[in-house]
């Protein structure tokens, strides 16, 4: 048998993986420069790979068909955290998108407590009441005449909270291969987003081929590597250090929006990102194996 990967190797290439994703909003910018939308992008690339993952997902049906429904639930709620992410980034600010998406700590925490039977610690409910304020500060806090959400701002939270049930379904979905989970997302993302291409009528405009080369390559090259590098840094080091590392991924993203994508972010929207930062940062650290809560006895009748 060979032997597992070093600590180092695993983190460094979980670092990888999070500078991949926090690095995402430049290609998706430029596509969108070129005249693509945002279902259009997603469906080309998610969709392409999608396609040809489900012959390795129909491969290994004898594993997953006693699961069949944890598989369509991952497929549907994964794909849709990515499909609203990716949208969310393509049409709004990418620091206040990252830092709305990272609510997602808050989601695993009530989606861990009510629907998992989950024993939160004090610690992580203080994350929640944190990241909250800073939600609040991020959308204007007192100052703000009203803290109405964007089509963009509704995305990326819709996206942190599919992205947390997703974690939730995974977790649960212990018969469900781990090729098949990971690949479901690009299926679910690639049948959501032909979806809405339709509703909303969008056709293929007239681009040059290397446009399109472009976004196959940005599912093909891109997603694949930043998926496989995410998971295989996260089955190989622990879950509390990985939470920790994936970190990186908001601050690459925030960091280069600030400094290369000409965007800026009041004082309070620093002192909400940052209280944000910190909550994932607890959750994280905090990540550690919740015990169910004991249930009430029942009473003989």
């Amino acid at each position: 048998m060979s032997a597992p990967p070093s600590d180092r190797l695993a983190t460094g290439v979980l670092l990888f993986s999070a500078s991949l994703w926090g690095l995402s909003w430049m290609p998706l910018k430029w596509f969108i420069a070129q005249g693509l939308s945002g279902p259009l992008v997603s469906l080309v690339s998610y969709g392409a790979v999608g396609l040809c993952a489900l012959a390795v997902i129909w491969r290994q049906r004898a594993a997953w068909r006693a699961h069949a429904g944890w598989l369509l639930a991952l497929a549907l709620v994964g794909g849709w955290a990515n499909t609203s992410f990716v949208n969310a980034l393509m049409v709004g600010d990418v620091v206040r998108v990252m830092f709305l998406f990272y609510l997602s700590p808050v989601w695993s925490v009530l989606g861990g407590w009510l629907f998992l039977k989950e024993r939160i610690p004090p610690t992580r409910w203080a994350a929640v009441a944190a990241a909250i304020a800073g939600l609040w500060l991020v959308l204007g806090g007192p100052g703000a005449p009203d803290l109405s959400l964007s089509l963009s701002d509704a995305l990326a939270l819709s996206a942190g909270l599919a992205f947390a049930g997703n974690n939730l379904i995974a977790r649960a979905a212990q018969g469900v291969p781990l090729q098949s989970k990971t690949l479901s997302v690009f299926v679910g993302c690639g049948a959501i987003s032909l979806l809405v291409t339709t509703a909303l009528g969008h056709g293929a405009p007239a681009l040059p081929a290397g446009v399109w080369l472009a976004v196959l390559a940005y599912g093909f090259v891109w997603l694949l590597l930043a998926t496989a590098t995410w998971q295989f840094g996260v089955t190989h080091l622990e879950s509390s250090r990985a939470g920790v590392i994936l970190l990186a991924e908001l601050v690459v993203a925030v960091l280069t929006a600030l400094w290369f994508g000409g965007e800026t972010l009041t004082p309070m929207g620093w002192a909400g990102g940052t209280l944000i930062a910190v909550a994932a940062l607890v959750e994280a650290l905090d990540n550690r194996t919740t015990e169910p809560r004991p249930q009430p006895a029942s009473t003989g009748g």
